[in-house]
This record gives C-alpha cells, structure tokens and sequence, in this order.
C-alpha cells in the first residue's frame, strides 16, 4: 500500500467525524461535504509526517473551510442551503448545561443538535459560531480553537459564552429530557424484542399515532394507525426484525435505527409527551437517514 492509498484510508476513518462538524458549522449537508472534501485534498498534498494526531489535524483543517465558508457566505449576506436541512424535529435540545454528573445525559446532549438549534446558530458571527461547535459539542479545547479564529485563547472562551448564552436563551420553553427519551425508547425496544403487548402498550400514548415515509414495518402496513393497542399489535406481528434496531438519534429526538447486516436501511422516529410515545414515525427517505447517529451504550 502506497503513502497515498493509506492516507486515503486514515481519512475514511474520519470522514464521518468531519461531515459532523462540517454540517453543524455550516447547516448544510451539500456546503459540509464541499468542506471535507476540501479537507481532504488539504491532506493529500500536506507534510504530515510530524502529525500525531491525524483526527485533530483534520479537525483543525476543516473548521478552517467552515469558517471561511461562513465568511464569505455572511459578505454575501447568503443562507445555508435550505432544501439540505433535516425536516424539523417536534423536540430539539441545544446542548446548554454541562455540569450534570450524568456521563449518559451530557453525551445525550452533545449530539442532539437539530433544526431549531441550527436556526440560532445562523444568526451567530463566524467565529461565535466556530468556538461554541468546536467546544461546547466536540469538546475542542480552547487553545486549539484560539489558533483556528487567530485569537488568544480566553477571547475565545469569551466567544464561545456569548454564543451559549445566545443558544440557551433560545431554547424550548418546555423541558427535554434525552435521557427520559432513551428510557422510553429502551421499554419499547425491549417489550417488542420479547413480544410483550401489555408493556409495549405501556409505553405508548392511548392517542398514538403510527406513520411513516413508506408503510411502517412491512409493505402491507396501512399508512396510518392509530392507538395504543393496535400500534402495539402491529409492531409485535414483526418483533422478530428488532433485534437490528439500535437506539439512535433521528433529527434530534432519541429513536431507534434499523441495520440489519450493518446496513442502514431504516430509522424509527419517536415523538415523546408525558413519559410515554405519542407519534412513531417510520423513516426510510436516505436524506433524512444521512443525519441519524446511533448512541453508544
């Protein structure tokens, strides 16, 4: 293997990782892969020999190409491209407090980044808006971030607050609760995996409401249905495909995704109300599973 074929492969490792950060540096899917590729021929043609650190190098590199992307598009007065954004989530939670002891709520929390969160962030300065992506959701440390914005590194301390200020004076009126959710959503995959009826109907809303993208679990399902006990039937008549739902992020709410063989072929998006399941949403559109990221028990 040449130098060239290992250093494409190193950068496959991350690409995930970099569109990630790309897409919520700039609100579009399009812009953000426009930025890793960029990243990459920034790769191919650097001296990396004394690089340690391959994934931060990366990291480095394509909050750069962000950045310069939000400059020039604010010169221009432009918006993100907007048919590349997710449809909008019933519940988005800004990551906003980070002192909780719960390991599971602040991992929860950095990743639950959705529409309404990428609204506010397009109102914030370039640089605000690099230093509250980098720190607050990938943990970047000030220092590394200081030399992307080419300030010093309590002034980018400084712009990372204001963004967070601005971030959690926007937030929901109404409390999320993602650990709640992943609670919720555990019930339910645990009841359908051991075909229980009387806990899956537990768990769901008398109102709920089933729908979905195409037919919900099977192609004769009706398009919609409604309530507890014949969503809870429904689901159990194909309890045995649950042992490929993985729990998931799908456009900011805690769900479940469906990879059977390691392929995403499928997500299943839960609306939460009062600890139980309201609305589930079958998802099988690939620009809509593009974002979906599964959580790590």
């Amino acid at each position: 293997m040449d130098e060239t074929d290992w250093l494409a492969e190193r950068f496959e490792e991350h690409r995930a990782h970099l569109r990630a950060v790309a897409y919520r540096m700039l609100g579009s899917f399009a812009e953000a892969d426009d930025a890793v590729q960029n990243s990459w021929l920034r790769l191919s043609r650097a001296d990396t020999s004394d690089v340690e650190n391959l994934a931060g190098w990366l990291t480095t590199v394509v909050a750069r190409e962000c950045l310069n992307m939000l400059r020039a598009r604010r010169h221009r007065r432009e918006e993100p491209l907007a048919d590349a954004m997710p449809e909008p989530s019933a519940v988005d939670q800004p990551p906003g407090e980070h002192d909780t002891g719960d390991p599971e709520a602040q991992a929860l929390l950095a990743d639950s980044v959705g529409p309404a969160l990428m609204v506010v962030l397009d109102t914030l300065a370039p640089a605000e808006r690099l230093a509250f992506v980098l720190h607050d959701i990938f943990a970047v440390p000030f220092d590394e971030i200081a030399d992307i914005v080419r300030r010093s590194p309590a002034a980018t301390r400084q712009l990372a607050s204001r963004a967070r200020r601005r971030v959690q004076g926007a937030s929901p009126p109404y409390p999320v609760d993602l650990v709640q959710q992943r609670r919720v959503a555990d019930a339910f995959l645990t009841a359908l995996r051991g075909g229980d009826f009387d806990a899956l109907v537990a768990v769901l809303d008398p109102d709920v409401v089933l729908r979905g993208d195409r037919p919900a679990l099977a192609a004769e399902a009706p398009e919609v249905m409604r309530g507890s006990p014949a969503v809870a039937r429904h689901a159990l008549t194909y309890s045995r495909g649950a042992r490929f739902l993985q729990p998931a992020l799908v456009e900011g709410t805690v769900g479940l995704v469906l990879t059977p063989m390691g392929r995403r072929i499928g997500a299943i998006r839960f609306t939460f109300g009062q600890g139980k399941i309201t609305e589930i949403e079958t998802v099988y559109d690939p620009a809509r599973l593009r974002d979906v990221s599964l959580i790590s028990d």
